[in-house]
Order: C-alpha cells, then structure tokens, then sequence
C-alpha cells in the first residue's frame, strides 16, 4: 500500500495579498515563488477577517463561531466587549471541543503530528496545542509579540505596552522562557528564524518508528505582524525602495497584477480608506521617512520569513519527502491596517509607552527595541484591489494569498505548474481535503431532535450535522473537500452553457451554498457571484454601531464582475439583496452568533460559566510568572 501523504500547512501572520513576489510584490521571496512553480496560486481564497478565528476554521474545518472563535479574546478585555460577548458561548476565546481538530483526527489515524510558531487558540492546559493532537509542540501562545523576545517589564509585573502578547513561548505545554536578543545576534532568538528551526527539528529529530509513519506539520509565523522588526541587512535591501509612499506602491501592485493575470485589467480597485491619519502627502519629511522605514522592515520580515520556508523546503527535499508532502502556505488575513495611535483613549497611552520604553528613532525603527506598525496606506497597497484590510469582512481582510503544492499523484486534475486558480475556496476546505486525501473519515453522530435536522431556502440547503470525534457529538466540517475537484475530476457546480461549465468559479464551492462571515459585528455573506456586507460607517459602510445594534445598514455586491465592492446594488437588486439576508438570517441561527437587536443582553455569568469569561492579559500574567521549565496551574 502506497505511503499516505504528508501534510504542511505554513501560515503567515497579516500578510497582504499582493505581497509576496508571485502574486505581485517586489519582496523577495524566491522560495515561495519556488512552491507556486511546482503547485499552483489560489487566488479566489477566504479566510476569516482576523487571525484567531481563521487557525480554529483551518484547524476544524468549520466555522469560527461553532469552535469558540466567534471574536479576538483580546476584544472581550473593553467594558462594551465584556457586555458583547462575555459568557457567551461561541465566543470563548479559545479552541472549544464542540469540535474536533485536524490534529487530533490525524494523530488517531497514524499520523505523527508538530507545530512550530504561533497558537493564539488558548492558554489553558486543555486549550494549549499539545492538548489539542500535537505530538510536538513549540509554541508563542498569544497572538503576538517582540520578535525579539523582548519586553519592557515593570516593576507590578505588567508589560510597559498594553497592546499585543507578551513573548510566552511553551514546548509540550512546559514555559520555555526565551533570552531576549538584544543584541541582534544572528544565533540569537528572532521569531521566523526560531519556529522555522524547530520544524527542521522536530522532522530531523524523528524515531525511527515516526518516521515510517506520515506526518502533519503546522508551522505558524508570527511575521509580518506588528511590532516590524527585522534584521538589520536584510532591511538593508529595501532602503529606499518606498520612499515614494504607499499610493505609488498601491499603483506598481495593481499594474503587476494585471501583468500576472491574476486580475483583469478593468478591474475597479477601491478608494483607499484611512479616516484615522492624514494623507501621506499631509506628511512631514521626516514622518514620510519614518512611514517609508516601517514599510522597509515589513518587507524584510517577509524576506526573512522566506528564507526560513526554504530551509523546512530544503529539508523536505533532503529527505525525500517533499514530493510526497501537500504543501499549503496562506495569510490568515488581510494585511493589518490598524492605526494603533488612533484608537480611542488607548491610542495616547500607546504613544506614551512608545515614547518611554521604546526607540522609534529613523535609524531604529525595525530594530529589537522599537515598535511600530503598518498602517492603512500601506496595507491598502497590498490589499488592492480589495475593499480595506484585516478585521473587515469586505475583501481586503479576507481574500488572501494561497499556494497549493499537491503531493505527487493526489491531485491529477485541473492544474498545471505556476498556473491560477480562480475558484472559489475558503481555509475551512484544508481539514476536510486532508482527511480526504488521508482516507479517513468520522461517522455521524445520532441525528439531532426533529425539525432542526434542515432549512430550504430559495431551495439551498442548510445542513445540521454532527460527527463522532473521540466518542463525543462534534460540529461537522464546513468546508469541501479539493480531492474532489483536482484529484476526481468532479465539479462542485454542474451549471452548463453551450455545453461548457458556466464558471469556474464554482467548480469546489456550489454556487447556491452560503458563506457568512462575522466578527467584531461586523459581518458578509457570500452566495454565487453576489455579496451582503455590513460594516461600520465610520469606514465607509453603511452599519451604525451603537449599543441599538441597527443590523440594517447591509450593502450588496457582485464581487465576481465587482472584486473591489465598489457598486452598491441594494436599490438595483432588492430581491437578491432580501434573498443573501434571509440566508444571513439562517447563518445567524446555525452558527450562534450574537447579532441583532439582543446582542448586548448579558450572557451567562462568570460563576455560572467561569470559561465564557477568560481574560487575555490574566492568562499571559500567570504563564509569566511561572519559572521556565514548569507547566503553570491554569
């Protein structure tokens, strides 16, 4: 019987669509560019609009919401987010075990699993990786951190920033306490270089017995992600590269893009919007130098990121397991496009810890002790031509860029080296095409009680489905499985015309099945070539956000004639805009979210539910106070 195949997912953090070189970007990423030569690029990808709740959808195969994900921990810290969604559930926090993960599935089935790099999933003993199906674990547990391993402590145990993680690293749930390099020092820890080196080393590290068996590797990057710090000589590359600012780099993006065919040429990119700062050309000199710099560490973050893919390629390649490995590297969002300094009451304090703690200096910036961040300008230049960036359901923050590298003999279908892919997918799709591709599958659970099992409307199903995960009811996996397309030859939409299918687009999805999106209220739904968006009018949606919850605020799009969400068809297209709102409606209803005019109702108290009520900073407190080498008592 011939070896099962392997499996790597590598996911970068915040990375923008048009950023790496074979999808349009001047950084040099030669390894990846590499992989897309021997697979292929999916350019019609979805994730959710922010990082944590994309990893539980890779992780389960299903929605955020039904595996705890339904928001950023972090979001549930502010007195409004505490109301919103504390004690809720579908909003924990953390990884649930309402569902089964990939992980998990595949280590009962034989397969010897590792991640290296970024959780952000959950800090508990039963939410951390190594409880979660990883045989070997090295891991950074919050959502992000220095890059460096550096933070400036005080003298009560708190950060001097009160934004972001803090650098808690864990192997096999034990506290790995990481020297901060403050020198810089090559042999030193620096985030891509550390998870990348932990993933040649726990696949060189193997048994002799592990290694007849195959393997599934998660390598997760927490770069591009701010704080931008990079190596020095490596930002030594892009010096000057963006000094004449992001509009003019938004316009090089969108011609190679063009170039690439990967959009039409008469595509209509989006205004960039950034109500949050001024214009660059509102800049002084030395702010557009130091906005340009910022640009120049995130490129080299990318570069390093890169060189450190190559090395786990190499080692695959040395090994002779790269052609029997699936490889797929993807963002787990849009480019962040946040502007910190902006953010309401904390934006000043942000500038104050920056100004007291940290070096944000021209010739410092990207360097182990400054912290800076991207901003809208620049994200919009790599999510163009899309609608905005990170934590907004619009394109921009989650249409990303995906890499396919089937392993040999999986995939015969419908693909040829370095070509396009243009059908709709999302990374709900990765556990369900593994698990395929695997052999293996999980029977279903008991039905549920009567009159729940199904809905029809505009006769699209909504499917109620649990499975049997280690004895236990579990939520049923969401997404479609690519075997069928690439590997059976099956299309999953049979819609003809003239005898020839009637789009591409569709050939994994069905274009009558309903893709919802949520987070942070604000919300999408996808269902064919159209599109319902509702976000916030601060931002140019329609969407008034107040402790009412007005949910009326919808627009609606044709995002495959429109990808830039640039026409509102709400007045020309009523029908169809009712019909995406009665789907939502159902969305709402399958996946329990928190929505509409009872969204601020108080949720289950904490002696009532002590888990619906973790608390992000409280955890990271515990795990730093305790000694390296011990497991903490959470």
């Amino acid at each position: 019987m011939a070896k099962r195949p392997n499996f790597l997912i590598i996911i970068a953090d915040d990375l923008g669509f048009s950023d790496v070189g074979c999808f349009g970007g001047e950084i040099q990423t030669p390894h990846l560019d590499a992989l897309s030569r021997d697979g292929f690029r999916l350019v019609n990808y979805h994730t959710a609009a922010a990082c944590s709740p994309t990893r539980a959808m890779v992780l389960s195969g299903t929605d955020a919401h039904l595996g705890g994900l339904g928001c950023l921990i972090e979001y549930k810290a502010n007195p409004r987010g505490q109301k919103r969604w504390a004690g809720k559930a579908g909003y924990e926090g953390y990884l649930n075990h309402e569902v089964g993960v990939l992980p998990e599935i595949l280590e009962d089935e034989g397969y010897h699993t590792m991640l290296a790099g970024k959780w952000h999933l959950g800090m508990r003993k039963e939410h951390g990786p190594w409880a979660r199906g990883f045989k070997k674990s090295f891991t950074m547990l919050p959502g992000c951190s220095n890059h460096y391993g550096w933070e400036p402590v005080l003298e009560n145990g708190h950060s001097g920033m009160m934004v972001g993680g803090r650098p808690i690293h864990a192997e096999d749930g034990v506290h790995v306490r990481m020297d901060p390099n403050t020198n810089e020092d090559p042999e030193g820890f620096y985030s891509s270089d550390k998870y990348a080196g932990k993933m040649v080393e726990y696949l060189s590290q193997r048994t002799e017995e592990e290694k007849t068996k195959p393997f599934f590797g998660y390598l997760a990057f927490s770069a591009p992600h701010w704080p931008l710090q990079a190596p020095r000589e490596v930002m030594n590359k892009y010096r000057g590269r963006y000094d004449d600012g992001p509009y003019a780099l938004r316009s090089r993006r969108l011609s190679r893009l063009v170039e690439l065919g990967i959009i039409p040429a008469d595509t209509v990119p989006h205004a960039v919007v950034a109500p949050e700062v001024s214009e660059w050309d509102g800049f002084g000199e030395y702010e557009k130098q130091c906005s340009a710099r910022a640009m120049e560490a995130y490129a080299a973050m990318v570069d390093q990121m890169d060189h450190n893919i190559g090395k786990v390629l190499d080692y695959l390649k040395s090994t002779g397991e790269y052609d029997n490995t699936m490889v797929v590297f993807m963002s787990d969002n849009g480019a962040e496009g946040a502007a910190l300094e902006a953010i309401p009451v904390l934006g000043d304090k942000i500038k104050e810890a920056i100004h007291q703690y940290y070096d944000n200096s021209l010739e410092n910036i990207g360097a182990w002790n400054s912290f800076t961040w991207l901003g809208p300008l620049w994200a919009q230049a790599s999510t163009a031509p899309s609608r905005l960036y990170k934590c907004f359901p619009s394109q921009g923050g989650i249409l990303v860029p995906a890499i396919v590298k089937p392993a040999n003999g999986t995939f015969p279908h419908h693909w040829t080296p370095g070509g396009v892919n243009r059908s709709f997918s999302t990374c709900m799709d990765l556990a369900p095409t593994f698990l395929d591709l695997a052999g293996i599958s999980l029977p279903a659970a008991p039905p549920r009680a009567p009159g729940l099992e199904s809905s029809e409307v505009d006769s699209a199903p909504v499917v109620w489905s649990k499975v049997l995960h280690r004895g236990k009811p579990v939520h049923g996996m969401k997404g479609f499985s690519w075997a069928n397309y690439f590997g059976r030859n099956v299309r999953a939409d049979s819609l003809v015309e003239n005898g020839k299918p009637l789009s591409g687009e569709w050939a994994i999805y069905p274009s009558d099945r309903a893709v919802g999106w949520e987070l942070h209220a604000q919300a999408a739904l996808r269902k064919g070539e159209y599109k319902i968006v509702f976000l916030r009018n601060t931002h140019g949606g329609k969407g008034v956000m107040d402790d009412t919850d007005d949910t009326s605020g919808w627009e609606l799009f044709n995002v495959s004639k429109d990808p830039g969400e640039t026409v509102d068809l709400s007045e020309r297209e009523p029908e169809k805009r009712k019909e995406l709102l009665r789907h939502w409606d159902e969305y709402v209803t399958e996946c329990g979210l928190v929505w509409g005019p009872n969204a601020m109702d108080a949720g289950l108290s904490k002696d009532e539910a002590p888990h619906l009520h973790d608390v992000d900073l409280e955890l990271q407190r515990t795990w730093l106070q305790v000694p390296s080498g011990q497991r903490p008592g959470l």
